[in-house]
């Protein structure tokens, strides 16, 4: 799927297809995020995963409902090189020292969604599909998930998602 500032998602194809598309162009490296799993509460479809990780011909990172060391050392045993977490990691930091130590911190990718938020406009880390508000700064939460082992953070501009306005500098730098 495809959204626009985190919006309603649109379908945009079959993702094995994708896939497919992506090992002929040759792709360096293919992030796949449920981004459903973590807003409903679900685990992560363990057989789709599988399913991309059997057709990739590149790495794979796969995001989406992990909130668990078991759910981290599923999708390694499935066959995807890096795992990415995002709101479990808010609701609990140890997480990732914990995962960093079992599958490794070069498996290991945190993604900060981040929200320009109040009437002064400041970032803030959201979670949820940046639906819910933390109260944590990004430069701050950044410094303290390096610390713990992520081996990779990515950092999401909820305001700029889909939007092909370029990079949030600002953000970048505040970073």
């Amino acid at each position: 799927v495809k959204t626009v500032n985190f919006g309603e998602p649109k379908y945009v194809g079959d993702p094995l297809n994708a896939v497919r598309i992506y090992n002929e162009k040759e792709v360096d490296e293919l992030v796949v995020f449920d981004i459903d799993a973590t807003v409903k509460d679900t685990e992560p479809d363990y057989q789709l995963i599988s399913n991309l990780a059997a057709e990739c011909r590149m790495p794979l990172c796969y995001g989406g409902g992990v909130r668990t060391i078991e759910h981290f050392e599923k999708i390694v045993r499935l066959g995807v090189e890096k795992v990415a977490v995002s709101a479990a990691t808010i609701e609990n930091q140890h997480l990732i020292t914990v995962a960093a130590k079992r599958i490794g911190s070069q498996s290991l990718v945190v993604v900060i969604d981040v929200k320009k938020t109040g009437i002064l406009r400041h970032y803030e880390v959201v979670t949820h599909n940046g639906s819910q508000r933390t109260g944590l700064d990004p430069s701050d939460f950044a410094a303290r998930i390096a610390d713990a082992g992520a081996g990779e953070i990515v950092v999401n501009s909820v305001d700029r998602d889909g939007e092909m306005s370029g990079y949030d500098f600002n953000l970048i730098d505040s970073i």
